[in-house]
């Protein structure tokens, strides 16, 4: 055989086992996709597929997109902890997390510098969330007498 020939049936053969297997990952991530396992975390958003019930605090969490105990996470409070403490991990979050009000000045080109912090929308949002949903919880429980 020659040469060429050979490198021929070598890009051929390539081919067809890199076609094979591209088709059976696109097959698995099709099947991937429709399979969602119940009980998993993170099979729906923040739990909310399981507040379906008509209670109170499963219409908040429907709601606000996020369950109370999410929320204590993002805000890293317990349930114990007063709203004092809860509004001071949420104004320290939100600080953090926010753009700062003088932008830092542009290193020169070519310089190597460590870059500032950064600031995060997505994480911010998740913040002032977490605080509506314990703040919505905590108007619900004030409303509610307590049982005889």
């Amino acid at each position: 055989m020659s040469a060429p020939k050979i490198i021929i049936q070598i890009l051929i053969t390539g081919t067809q086992i890199f076609g094979k297997a591209l088709l059976e990952a696109a097959r698995q991530a099709a099947k991937n996709a429709k399979h969602r396992p119940q009980g998993v975390i993170g099979s729906d958003v923040a739990g909310v597929g399981n507040a379906t019930t008509g209670s109170v605090t499963d219409k908040l969490t429907r709601e606000h997109r996020m369950t109370l105990d999410e929320a204590h996470l993002i805000l890293n409070t317990k349930r114990e902890d007063g709203m004092e403490r809860i509004l001071q991990n949420y104004e320290h979050l939100f600080k953090a997390n926010a753009p700062p009000e003088i932008p830092p000045p542009m290193p020169a080109p070519g310089a190597r510098g460590q870059p500032g912090p950064r600031h995060s929308h997505y994480v911010q949002s998740k913040v002032v969330r977490a605080r509506e949903r314990i703040e919505a919880e905590m108007n619900i429980s004030a409303e509610e007498p307590p049982p005889p």
